[in-house]
This record gives structure tokens, C-alpha cells and sequence, in this order.
């Protein structure tokens, strides 16, 4: 006996990702059976279509935007959410108390291009194909060079999300290359670039010019030059005004940066924002510096370790992070007031620690906590930095969790938010920490540093074991430091003669975990070259 049904269900696979829902779910339709009787094959087609688009549609709201705030060289203790009592950052302070605060996160390595190539890309020290800040060109305009540009086939985090359907942005500084060579980042995974694409360029916070999307963009600053050296003998009010212009390249670039979430709210969006602050050099605008003068003791500094004076130093330093505070409020500000506050991930953290040159006081601000070392350094000062994320609808508010996570996570963290396969990167996705599901976490067998400036440096952390290798480029067979971090944060008391089987276990990673740099200058591991 045939039963003739009056309608049958078309299947329609949409592969949609993640949480939003799975990559295995299907849409679909049912069809009157009078119609394909009939043979009314525009009606169908008309249905079909419709079904396919709406499907996609929903899936395209479905995904989440992304924004994605990196400091330059802001350490540990430099936001009041972890402890910093003489620098007002009120904006980020709300993020953390909305969202959560990582209090063992690390930068991939305790420096600029490197740290953002690790980033974008998903690799430690030992895999990344940018180690170091391998300069090309010099400081002037005539001579901009730029950094070791990415390698053409690079597969970058906004390259995933542009195959995913997002439009991407990267906003602030670039450090990999520039928009002459494969580095450029419309090459690298950008739909939208604003900003320093030579790092070098990024020590004068009032540049001549910014580079939108390969274009040179002029701004009403007269040329400034930060590393001059100045007569002591014979300083004026004129000696400080030189370093001072019309228009501060972290509002610049937040200017862009709201007009890319106003022009792209339909969604979804990437926005990859790099603010150059509070890197040096000590500038920044003077009705910003006047809210700190007279809260501190001060004198000038006048350039004795590099990059430019200024009259009132931690004044300045102060204002260079409370403007970009500032900056970073009115972001999330425009993110809540289009509505997309409950589909917007916001995070935030920074490239390194803080720098102890140029005149900053990291002693008297306490910018690096209680942690030992600095920028360009592999102790926890130069690495561990502050990590706040925020999306309402998923991460709990007033959250702090200990989970020891590092930078080179992220690709893996967006790669299981929406559902990717088949990606290999170095990194730990953090997303069940961040979503509350902490039992579903998984930890890092290891978190790898390799670091070839400042002498030629290795960490690795083991749980709660981290070994240091150090002046490295001298003695390929250093020896380990080992510190407990449960007991000695500070790493002030090295045990490794204690403990030789972790030693072992140092050295049996480091010897697998490296592989050989395509530049001599970086191969300190092994004898290569």
C-alpha cells in the first residue's frame, strides 16, 4: 500500500558554528506535494531561497563581535582593578567589574612585534616566525621601514574570521610589516587598517602622518624628534613645547575606531584595537597632563634614558593612561548604545610589561605589582599582564579567576566560540573559563617563552613551576632558574638545584619546543648558524 503525503521536509545543512548553533544543525522547509506535482518549480526555487537566506541571516547575527584593546607596555599594577592608587582608569575598571579579570594571564613574549605576530597567529616563541623587534629603516619619515613583515601564507586570526564572515579592522599599531610588503595587514586578514604600521614611528604620539589602508594620511603635527638630545645647560618652556602637537594619535585612532563599530553594527565585526600608549615617549595632551599636576612630586626629566623630556613626567605618564581610558570608555559606551551590547565580547590586555626607561617611575606608580622584572624580560614583570573580558549575556559580572592563560590562547578561545575545526595552533582555548564552566577547562601542559633580545631568554611554566633560562647568546647551556610561583611570586628564591626532575622536564620541552629561526640574530637555541 503507497500513502501519499500532503507535504515533505527539504533539508537544508547550514554550517553555523559554536554556541550559536552547532556546525552539524540543519535548517529546512516543508513542501506541499501538490507544488512539485505540479512541477511548479518557481515557487519551490522561490521557497528554497528564502529558507537559505533566512537561515544565513539568523546565522550571521547569531556570531558575536569582537573587540580585541591591546595596551603598549602597560604592566600588571597599572588599573585600579589591579591595585594601581595614583592612575584613574575608571572605563576599565567598569569592564572588569561587568566582566572578568584574569590575575594569571601572560603576554606570548615581553616585547612589541613579537608579542602581536604571537597574537594573530597562535604560535609561542619557539614556532613564531617574528621573535623579535628586528627594525628596518630608521626613525624618520624619509626612512620608515618598519619591522619584519609576516610571511605571505600566515594564517592569522583575522584571516578565521573573515572566512567566517566578519569585516575586520585593525586600529592602532601594526609592528609586522609594511603595506609594501607581504606584512601589510589588508593583506594579513584586514578588511580596515588605521594607524602606525612602523612601530618605530609609534614612539611620537604626534606623528605627521598615520597609514589608512596603504595610504598615507597627514596629520597637522610639525615633524617631531623624540630621541634628539637636548642641551642641559640651556632649558626653556620652548625645550618641552617642541614635543607637543595638534593632534594625539590614540584619539585618531579612537576616532576611527567608533566609526568602524557605527559603519559595521549590522554585524558580525572583528575590531582589532592596538592603542601606542602608554608606551614612550612621555606625551600627551596638556589639558590631560593639568588633572595630575600638583598630585605628585616631580621634577623634569630630561631625557638621560632616552626618548624625549618632559616637565612633568608622571604627570604625563598618568595622562597617557587615563586618556586612553577615556577612549576605551567611549568605545564600549557606542557599543551599548546601538544595542549590541549582549552580542559583543569586549577584551582587553596589553603587548608586555611596563617599560622602567624614558623616564617613567614604574617604582612609584607600582606598575609592575610586586612582580620581578620588566618589558624585555621573561620574569613575570615583563609578562604577566592585566586581562579583562566582558560580553554580558555570557560572562558572569564581577568575575576573578586564577587560570593561568596566555596570549597565543586567543586563536584557539575564538576558534571553539564559533565552532572552527581542523586549526592547530599552540594555544589553550580559555572560553569555558570565561563562560563560567571552569570544570571544562583544560590547562596548559606547559606555557612556553622564547625570547631572543636583552641577552637571549627562555621560560617555561609548569603548573606552578617556572624555570628561566637567561644570557643564552653566551652560554647555549645556561643554567635553569626554578621558581614556585605558589609560594614566590616574585621569584626571589631559585630552587632548581632542589628539584632536578623538574629541570629534566625543562629541558626535555625546550629541546622539542623550538624549532630554528629564519634569522641568525634569533637562534639561541640551537646551533643552526
Amino acid at each position: 500500500m503507497i500513502i501519499a503525503l500532503p507535504y515533505f521536509w527539504v533539508f537544508l545543512p547550514e554550517k553555523v558554528g559554536g554556541l550559536f548553533p552547532s556546525r552539524n544543525s540543519y535548517a529546512g522547509i516543508f513542501i506541499p506535494t501538490c507544488l512539485i506535482m505540479k512541477r511548479n518549480i518557481s515557487i519551490l526555487a522561490l521557497l528554497l531561497l528564502s529558507t537559505i537566506f533566512s537561515a544565513k541571516a539568523q546565522t550571521r547575527k547569531a556570531k558575536p563581535n569582537i573587540i580585541y584593546i591591546y595596551a603598549d607596555d602597560m604592566g600588571y599594577g597599572e588599573l585600579g582593578c589591579y591595585g594601581q592608587q595614583k592612575i584613574r582608569t575608571p572605563n576599565l575598571d567598569k569592564l572588569a567589574k561587568e566582566g572578568i579579570r584574569f590575575t594569571q594571564h601572560y603576554a606570548s613574549t615581553p616585547v612589541c612585534a613579537p608579542s602581536r605576530c604571537q597574537l594573530m597567529t597562535g604560535k609561542h616563541g619557539g614556532h613564531s616566525y617574528i621573535r623579535g623587534n628586528y627594525e628596518l629603516g630608521g626613525f624618520a619619515d624619509s626612512t620608515e621601514g618598519g619591522q619584519m613583515p609576516l610571511y605571505p601564507n600566515a594564517l592569522t586570526i583575522g584571516k578565521i574570521l573573515q572566512k567566517e564572515g566578519y569585516k575586520t579592522a585593525c586600529i592602532g599599531k601594526w609592528g609586522m610589516g609594511m603595506s609594501n610588503t607581504t606584512g601589510d595587514p589588508n593583506k594579513q586578514g584586514f578588511d580596515y587598517f588605521y594607524g602606525f604600521l612602523d612601530q618605530k614611528q609609534a614612539h611620537n604620539h604626534y606623528p605627521t602622518h598615520l597609514w589608512e589602508n596603504g595610504k598615507w594620511d597627514t596629520l597637522n603635527n610639525p615633524p617631531i624628534e623624540v630621541h634628539r638630545k637636548v642641551d642641559k645647560n640651556n632649558i626653556t618652556d620652548a625645550t618641552f613645547d617642541y614635543y607637543i602637537g595638534k593632534e594625539y594619535a590614540v584619539n585618531k585612532i579612537a576616532e576611527k575606531a567608533l566609526n568602524f563599530v557605527r559603519n559595521n553594527r549590522k554585524g558580525p565585526f572583528f575590531l582589532y584595537l592596538p592603542f601606542p600608549s602608554p608606551h614612550l615617549s612621555l606625551q600627551a595632551p596638556k589639558e590631560a597632563v593639568q588633572e595630575y599636576i600638583g598630585r605628585f612630586d616631580e621634577k623634569p626629566y630630561l631625557g638621560e634614558k632616552g626618548y624625549c623630556p618632559v616637565r612633568y613626567p608622571k604627570s604625563t605618564y598618568a595622562a597617557m593612561i587615563t586618556t586612553m581610558d577615556k577612549r576605551i570608555g567611549e568605545v564600549i559606551e557606542l557599543v551599548k548604545n546601538l544595542g549590541l551590547d549582549d552580542n559583543t565580547i569586549i577584551m582587553f590586555s596589553s603587548d608586555n610589561g611596563a617599560s622602567t626607561v624614558g623616564g617613567v617611575d614604574t617604582e612609584f606608580f607600582k606598575s609592575l605589582g610586586d612582580l620581578k622584572g620588566a618589558k624585555m624580560e621573561v620574569y613575570e614583570g615583563g609578562i604577566r599582564i592585566p586581562f579583562i573580558a566582558r560580553w554580558p549575556a555570557k560572562i558572569p559580572a564581577g568575575k576573578v579567576t586564577n587560570h593561568a592563560s596566555v596570549q597565543y590562547d586567543l586563536m584557539a578561545t575564538i576558534n571553539e566560540l564559533l565552532g572552527i575545526k581542523g586549526i592547530q595552533t599552540d594555544g589553550t582555548s580559555f572560553l569555558p573559563t570565561l563562560l563560567n564552566k571552569e570544570k571544562q577547562q583544560k590547562q596548559h601542559e606547559f606555557i612556553y617563552w622564547e625570547y631572543p633580545e636583552n641577552g637571549g631568554q627562555v621560560a617555561i611554566r609548569i603548573g606552578n613551576w617556572k624555570g628561566v633560562k637567561r644570557d643564552m647568546i653566551k652560554n647555549r647551556q645556561a643554567k635553569w632558574e626554578l621558581y614556585d610561583l605558589n609560594k614566590d611570586v616574585t621569584e626571589s628564591h631559585n630552587i632548581a638545584e632542589q628539584h632536578p626532575e623538574i629541570i629534566t622536564q625543562l629541558s626535555m620541552i625546550l629541546k622539542r619546543e623550538h624549532t630554528p629561526s629564519h634569522i641568525k640574530d634569533w637562534e639561541f637555541v640551537s646551533p643552526k648558524f
